[in-house]
């Protein structure tokens, strides 16, 4: 039996590997085909397995707990080296569970086991037969001076707000959101494909082509595209902690979200995460729309 084939019929022994490693899983909102948008994919802790069911830790925007139904429905994948496997699965319950010594309780998702697995292959690293993740488009600058970053985060917040308000009550922004978005000082600009959302920042898959860019400068003015559950991409500052090369020689870089100089924007990045995640759950449920 070829080597894949018995590491896919042996996905539970892949699981419980993860799990004694302290590994986790990664999980996206599972959307209909005809949903537009992105899928924003967290990376969580695997924290127990039973039977018929898995817990892992709740996805988190910045610290802050999402708000996430029972029967949400989530496309996850499990990695060990450079084999990935996809499944399907929905939340049996939210508990509550001390992730730590002395730490207070946190939300956790318990998730139904899957029936089966489906191995990824190389060339579509994030797609099965029945799933295929979009991951946002995100524009990216070497920030040569952070303290400019302050007035185009201030003006990215600004036409948001302004164009979910013009959502709400019908008042016309204008023409502001197709103007040129305000930059900061940065260089030369590339693009990149978000992987993941963690507690504190993100994974970007940056093009073999752009990847000298991360080795002249650390600090990284970014632009998250999620439209259109957002109506306008989120800039913010991020410093590039760490970085490793894929099997397709793409980078793999690692990055915390910087709020340094303008504390009062992780609120709104918070803010419009959330916005985010309540959209598309509402949608994940079965059976259930969003308002």
């Amino acid at each position: 039996m070829p080597a894949s084939r018995s590491r896919t019929e042996r996905w539970r022994d892949c699981l419980h590997q993860v799990y004694e490693r302290g590994g986790g899983l990664e999980l996206s909102f599972a959307r209909d085909d005809g949903d537009a948008g992105s899928d924003l994919v967290w990376r969580v802790r695997l924290l127990a397995l039973g039977e018929d069911d898995l817990t892992v830790e709740a996805p988190n925007a910045l610290g802050k707990s999402m708000r996430i139904e029972p029967g949400t429905a989530f496309i996850a994948a499990m990695a060990i080296g450079q084999n990935r496997w996809m499944f399907r699965t929905s939340v049996v319950s939210i508990d509550h569970m001390r992730l730590g010594r002395g730490a207070m309780e946190q939300s956790v998702l318990r998730l139904e086991m899957p029936d089966h697995v489906e191995r990824c292959s190389r060339r579509s690293f994030y797609r099965m037969s029945t799933a295929q993740l979009r991951l946002p488009r995100v524009e990216c600058w070497p920030l040569r001076d952070p303290a400019t970053a302050i007035a185009p985060e201030i003006a990215n917040r600004t036409l948001i707000l302004d164009l979910q308000n013009q959502d709400v009550t019908g008042i016309r922004v204008g023409d502001r959101a197709a103007a040129p978005a305000m930059l900061p000082e940065v260089g030369p600009g590339f693009t990149a494909s978000l992987v993941n959302v963690g507690g504190g920042g993100a994974g970007l898959i940056v093009d073999r082509q752009d990847a000298p860019a991360l080795e002249c400068v650390r600090t990284l003015w970014i632009r998250i595209d999620l439209r259109p559950d957002i109506p306008a991409p989120i800039a913010m500052t991020a410093r590039c902690v760490h970085t490793h090369i894929d099997s397709g020689q793409n980078t793999y870089a690692g990055l915390a979200f910087d709020f340094g100089f303008n504390p009062g924007h992780r609120e709104f990045v918070v803010s419009q995460i959330s916005r985010y995640v309540q959209s598309i759950s509402q949608r994940a449920v079965p059976g259930k729309k969003a308002a």
